[in-house]
Parts: structure tokens; sequence; C-alpha cells
């Protein structure tokens, strides 16, 4: 599947002290992605400059904050992709994560979305109290997330868009709508995605927010909840 194209789309919300690594682990991919697109979600810290002076082939989009959803529905927008993969900010891939990925929907071609496995690290600025503060499980998770996602553009618009109104767990809520509709998954044994874990991360700075996963699991098995809205294909 060489003549695949791929976009990558980074929602980024004053995230300059990682982005550059971030940018640097899609840069460094095998098999590369057609287009990156960060999506700077009203940022205050300089985001702008660092993707404008270090990062120049990297499109930059910038919208008043409306959160992580809202961020990645402008990137879809922009992307011209036949796949989409997403980043966050703060974390990295592995440098064979979109070869494998791909080769993945060449062994079985009806295959619509391909994840893979998590590591979550400690990020090198915390000290030891901090990271006593912040749990870090070891081994590898099933990456049942968007960001550890491949998927072919035409399956993501059949789930349709993230939803906006949730502080955490828009992820989530896009999992569970794809599986409700039987999107045709394959989860890979390879590592693919490492989760980087620091002071700011969303589960703990909006841990009052945290209770929105649950609320989103609830509202998946209550009857007759309402359909998602589908995605209007912009450019």
């Amino acid at each position: 599947m060489g003549e695949a194209t791929i976009s990558v789309i980074i929602p980024v919300y004053n995230g300059a002290p990682y982005l550059a690594e971030a940018l640097r682990s899609v840069q460094a991919q095998r098999i590369p992605a057609s287009e990156i697109i960060v999506v700077d979600d009203g940022s205050t810290d300089g985001t702008a400059d660092l993707v404008g002076t270090v990062f120049p082939a990297v499109r930059y989009l910038h919208q008043d904050n409306a959160g992580a959803g809202a961020a990645r529905n402008r990137g879809v927008a922009a992307a011209t992709g036949v796949f989409l993969a997403f980043l966050d900010a703060d974390d990295l891939w592995l440098e064979d994560k979109l070869a494998l990925q791909l080769a993945a929907f060449h062994a079985v071609p009806d295959t619509e979305a391909v994840f893979g496995q998590v590591r979550q690290f400690y990020s090198p600025e915390l000290d030891a109290a901090a990271k006593s503060r912040i749990r870090c499980p070891d081994g590898l998770t099933p990456g049942w997330l968007p960001t550890t996602m491949l998927a072919r553009r035409d399956a993501f618009f059949r789930v349709g868009l993230f939803e906006t109104n949730w502080q955490v767990g828009e992820g989530v809520n896009w999992i569970l709508r794809a599986k409700e509709l039987n999107l045709k998954t394959a989860m890979l044994p390879d590592l693919v995605y490492l989760r980087r874990l620091h002071q700011t991360n969303k589960g703990i700075t909006h841990r009052d927010c945290v209770q929105d996963r649950v609320r989103i699991l609830k509202a998946h098995l209550d009857a007759g909840r309402r359909p998602a809205k589908r995605f209007p294909p912009e450019r």
C-alpha cells in the first residue's frame, strides 16, 4: 500500500514543551505521512512560532479554544488523506507505527481501522515527588484510542465527528460508537504509541471531568441514544 496517503492530525493547547518531540516522532516514520496538520486550540504559549519556525512543512491551523474534540474535527475537515491518524501533542509514535498498520490493511483488505499497543512513561522533567503522585502502569496496554488508530477516511466518516460536549473522554465516546457500528478493526500486538505522563495531563488537571468517561459509558448503555452527527467533508 505504498500509494496510500495519510493525514496526521495533532490538536494542541499550550503544548509547546512537548510538541516538537511529538512532531519529530511523526516525521521519523519509516513510511512517511502525506501531511501533518497541527490544530492550535487557542494556545498562548508560542505554539504558532514553534511550528512556523521549526516545522515549516507542517500545516498549521488556529481556532479559538473549543476543546480537543473540536480541534480534531477541524483537522479532519482540512485533511486530504485516504487514511486518518491522530496524535496528542504530548505523546509519541514508534517509528514503525504507520508501516505496521498499513501492512495490517494490506493483509486484510476490508479492515477499516487498525490500533496498537500503548506504553505509558514519566516525562523526564518530573521529580520523584511528582512521580509519586502519578501512577505509571507497567507493560503494554491495548490502545483502543483514536490516538493509536489508523483509519480509512470513509470509515471515520461512517462513525462521525468527535463529540465536543466532553472535557475528557471524547475518544472513548468515538470508539464506543465505532464498536456499535461494528467497524472492522484490528489490534496489533506491537507497541506503536508512548503516552507521556506529566503534571498537565487532562486526567490530572481536570479530575472533576474524569467522570465524563463514566457518563459516556452510561449514555451508550441507555436506550434511545441520539444518533451521532455525521461529518461534512469540507475542504
